[in-house]
Order: structure tokens, then sequence, then C-alpha cells
């Protein structure tokens, strides 16, 4: 029987551990932050594209609003008081509008597509933190126009 000489089992033993050691652990192996960076940035996407184009509504619903707020300023006093609780309504949605619109623009002005595109944990911790921003922005605005649709659908 031949023998194999010691030289050639050590470098044979060091390539089967260093390729041991290269395998990532499932839960933080690069492919799959890579997957998770990816999901995150999809969900954050999504997001706006809900958002953005209800978002777009908002002007002309703000505008009916202070509309429907000036006429009821222009009723005589009994009227005005009689209005007064739907008055403080608009004004309320007025501002909920304005929020919502005020919160998209700043959310789309801070959002960095590219942010931490060579480091994964911290562009996880970004798109993290994101996705909740956009997902409070999203609810803003939805919530804001479900508001204006049934108090505007009063006065139809």
């Amino acid at each position: 029987m031949k023998r194999i000489p010691f030289s050639i089992i050590s470098v044979l033993l060091a390539v089967v551990i260093s390729c041991n050691s290269n395998k990532q652990n499932p839960e933080t192996g690069p492919v799959n932050l890579q997957a998770k960076a990816d999901s995150l940035e999809k969900e954050v996407i999504e997001g706006h594209d809900v958002a953005m184009p209800k978002s777009m509504k908002i002007p002309a619903l703000q505008k009916e609003a202070k509309r429907l707020i000036d006429s009821i300023g222009k009723l005589p006093a009994k009227a005005q008081e009689a209005a007064a609780p739907y008055k403080t309504k608009l004004e309320e949605l007025v501002k909920d509008l304005e929020y919502a619109g005020m919160a998209m623009d700043k959310w789309m002005t801070e959002y960095s597509f590219d942010s931490a595109r060579d480091n994964i944990e911290q562009r996880i911790k970004y798109l993290t933190e994101e996705k909740i921003k956009v997902d409070k922005v999203k609810e803003a605005v939805s919530g804001s126009i479900a508001k204006a649709d049934s108090l505007l659908k009063a006065t139809l």
C-alpha cells in the first residue's frame, strides 16, 4: 500500500476545513440577509405605491372642506350655531389632510433608495425603520381620505 505524503493530507484537510467554515448560518448568511433586505425594500415600495395615488386626492378634499367651512361662516347666526359640530369636524378634517399630505411629502423627500447598499445589516435596519414610517404615512393618508369621504358625503 502506498503512503500518501503528510503534506497532501494537510492540504486536503485545510481545504475541507476552509470550505466548511465558509458556510453561513441559514439565519444570518449573506443570501438570507439579502433576501430580507429585498423583501423589506419591496414592502416599503408597496407602502408608497398604496399611499401615493391616494395622497393626490388630498388637495381637492382640503379645498372642498374649506369651501364648506366658508359656506357655514356665511350662514345666519342660528344656522351657524346648528352647523357648529359639523364645522368642527371639517376643521379637524382639514388638519388631518394637511398632516397626511405633509407626511407623504416628508417621507418621499427623506427616503433614500440607495441607502447603505454596501452594508447589508445597515440596509436592513434602515429599511425596517422606513417600513414603519411608510406604514404610518399610508395609515394617515388612507385614514384622512376615508374620513373625508364619509364627512363630505354628508353634504351631498
